[in-house]
């Protein structure tokens, strides 16, 4: 086991080796830090970052092993790694942040919205059925309109429909797979916002300010940060982060996803635990960036400032957007983050921007 605070030349490993991989071994290079990226892909983007890559599944017991064996501390980049593999790296004897419990947690949409509601932090109202005929009655009992997701997986709007009579439920269960679902009531909120924030391992806790998220299609198109919001909202923010933290011992960096209701509330939509994409903007208009944040918490530093310096316009390039950047590149406000993806696809994330402004 591992001795913290980690000096540099240890070796951080990554499960998962896409563009949040990337960020996160280009963050821990600055740092001094080596990494190991575990990915079942060859060549991926954040394997021709790092000082080490092992392809394989991420259930594959030699593979974990040869990551084992390599990193001081284990962390991943996106929450659907199995988490039987973090049961097999911590029954290795290797440290592993975020811990079991956030991933286990994040990975189930009922176990989510249970988690946040016991900590005391306000969601929609849900119910979950495992079959079609439970999917109609749980749709006339949440009423409609509601959305029907996945218990588990989806992202960027996959594995999810909107049900408006709840006889449509029915078949929008065979169409999503017939796999357990959660019906969830319809969010009348004002806008969409996140924060992000982290935890260290002595319990530290460090908030970003609020970023403002716009969607197209399910998926993220731009964010705006600082968003414009009152102290009690930014406050009501923090706590709700606060509570998540605390309640799951976490270490490392997290994203949540707001709603902000009409009466003033904060409703919370969900978490992942992980660096986020509506975090991006931090690495342009924060003295210490997510990516930076997640490394220094997972090796046992001092977390790093999270204040403002500047306001950013972040926008997602999707498919052949990224070919913009020639244009991109001439405009001195705007910073490019690109992502070394081989091939775009439409809806693909192939980088993004961050649009720069003096702060107000």
């Amino acid at each position: 086991m591992a001795a913290f605070p980690l000096p540099p030349g240890s070796v951080i490993g990554i499960l998962g080796g896409g563009q949040l991989g990337r960020m996160l071994a280009q963050a821990a290079a600055r740092l001094g830090f080596d990494v190991a990226i575990l990915d079942p892909e060859p060549d991926g983007p954040a394997a021709r970052v790092a000082a080490h890559s092992i392809v394989g599944a991420y259930d594959d017991p030699d593979a974990l092993k040869a990551l084992a064996d390599l990193a001081d501390v284990i962390t991943y980049e996106f929450e659907n790694v199995p988490a039987g593999a973090v049961e097999r790296l911590l029954s290795m004897g290797v440290e592993v942040a975020p811990g079991l419990q956030a991933l286990q947690v994040a990975q189930d949409r009922g176990n989510e919205k249970s988690f946040l509601n016991g900590h005391g932090v306000p969601t929609v109202g849900y119910t979950v059925a495992i079959g079609p005929g439970e999917a109609v009655e749980s749709a006339r009992r949440v009423g409609v309109p509601c959305l029907m997701k996945t218990m588990r997986e989806g992202y960027d709007g996959k594995g999810q429909r909107w049900i408006e009579h709840p006889d449509e439920a029915f078949q929008a269960f065979q169409d999503l797979g017939g796999v357990p679902v959660i019906l969830e009531e319809a969010a009348d909120f004002v806008r969409e916002l996140s924060v992000i924030a982290a935890r260290g391992r002595g319990g530290e806790i460090a908030v970003y300010p609020l970023g403002e998220n716009h969607h197209e299609k399910g998926i993220l198109r731009r964010t705006l940060a600082p968003a414009q919001v009152s102290p009690q909202l930014a406050g009501q923010a923090e706590r709700i982060a606060i509570r998540i933290l605390e309640g799951l011992t976490y270490v490392g960096v997290i994203g949540i996803e707001l709603f902000e209701m009409r009466d003033g509330g904060l409703l919370a939509n969900e978490f992942a635990p992980r660096v986020h994409n509506t975090g991006h903007w931090t690495q342009d208009g924060c003295e210490v960036d997510q990516f930076e944040q997640h490394i220094r918490a997972v090796a046992g530093w001092p977390l790093g400032p999270t204040a403002p310096i500047a306001r950013v316009e972040m926008l997602n390039l999707l498919g052949d957007e990224a070919e913009g950047w020639k244009r991109f590149a001439a405009e001195p406000e705007t910073r490019i983050h690109l992502y070394g993806k081989h091939k775009a696809k439409p809806g693909r994330k192939m980088g993004h921007v961050n649009k720069v402004k003096p702060l107000r």
